[in-house]
């Protein structure tokens, strides 16, 4: 059981790749706190969305086996 996690933007850096597999936990938070602490910092930043399977969710949300969870930055740029 796992979920894919993908990091965009400044994320990327941060997390040192642009995707990674992780073992399965129940919840968006589960996955972040879950993670290395400067990481898990990063995304809970109050301008960071969550996507899962694509779709934008708001707070905490419960994961299945297989999802995808998505970490977008604010975009910038012109």
């Amino acid at each position: 059981m796992a979920l894919q996690l993908v990091f965009l933007g400044r994320l990327e850096d941060i997390a040192g790749s642009a995707s990674r597999e992780v073992p399965f936990a129940p919840s968006l938070a589960a996955v972040v706190g879950a993670l290395e602490a400067e990481l898990a910092q990063a995304l809970e930043g109050p301008r960071i969305r969550h996507a899962v399977n694509g779709a934008l969710v708001q707070g905490d949300a419960a994961l299945h086996d297989g999802d995808e969870v998505a970490f977008l930055p604010p975009v910038s740029g012109g």
